[in-house]
């Protein structure tokens, strides 16, 4: 797709229900899942979709059929697949996190395909990844459209630069299902040096090396604050560019007047 406001587009996302809370899965039982269109006079169209019934494995990921044969599905080596009929989504990667998968270059020759899939999808699943692979020379106007519809559309947009890499995402969304978020959480220092040498660090263009220096050669951080801009310049590594923006963040006052 050429334009970002292109007007055919546009009115197809326009008359989508985009999901306002994200729901739970519904499961239905053992029976395939069904889509049910429901119409009012004074209410305009919209999709509940059922999810379909758990995996026979807890560990498989579910995958529509349509998708064998796709290559990134070689590069799933640690967590079993099921192929399976009655699900909307591409995979299945959770009780309630499900993958849609779209190559750029697909995206480009049927823009509204997305779009399709996602009316069917309606509110199912917490945790909706639109996983695309960008296979084509020039994909920033076709990301800026997707970019746009996974914002309207509740969608976590992963890229994947090949098969194997968007493989191994699903595989890790998986993999991850039920482990803790503090997995991935920023850990902090406990440690005083530490610490310090991380507050130094943020003071550009000094780095680790150099904060593990300054420590080394001054002792504390309070002779580092009084020590002169020339002083600071003979710290080994440290040099005059580095030392003049260290003494004039050390003796910028905190608080404006």
């Amino acid at each position: 797709m050429d334009e970002f406001d292109d007007d055919s587009f546009n009115d197809v996302l326009g008359s989508m229900e985009m999901p306002t809370a994200p729901k739970q899965p519904k499961v239905q039982e053992p029976t395939t899942a069904t889509i049910v269109a429901s119409t009012s006079s004074s209410h305009p169209s919209s999709t509940a979709a059922l999810a379909a019934k758990p995996a026979s494995n807890p560990h498989s990921i579910l995958v529509h059929s349509k998708q064998r044969g796709n290559p990134i599905l070689k590069s799933i080596l640690s967590v079993p697949l099921e192929f399976r009929d009655d699900i909307i989504p591409d995979y299945v990667v959770g009780r309630t996190s499900c993958v849609l998968y779209l190559s750029l270059k697909y995206h480009n020759l049927n823009p509204d395909y997305i779009c399709q899939r996602l009316k069917a999808l309606g509110k199912m699943y917490e945790l909706r990844v639109l996983l695309v692979q960008v296979d084509t020379p020039e994909p920033h106007n076709a990301l800026k459209s997707l970019t746009r519809i996974s914002l309207l559309a509740d969608l976590t947009m992963m890229l994947a630069w090949n098969a194997e890499e968007a493989g191994k995402i699903i595989e890790t969304y998986k993999q991850f299902e039920k482990r803790p978020p503090d997995l991935i959480m920023e850990r902090v220092e406990s440690n005083p040096h530490q610490k310090l040498v991380a507050a130094l660090t943020n003071i550009k263009p000094v780095n680790k090396t150099d904060a593990v220096t300054l420590l080394q050669t001054f002792g504390n951080l309070g002779n580092i604050i009084t020590a002169s801009e020339e002083r600071l310049s003979q710290v080994m590594g440290l040099g005059p560019r580095k030392a003049k923006r260290l003494y004039k963040t050390l003796q910028e006052p905190f608080l404006s007047k």
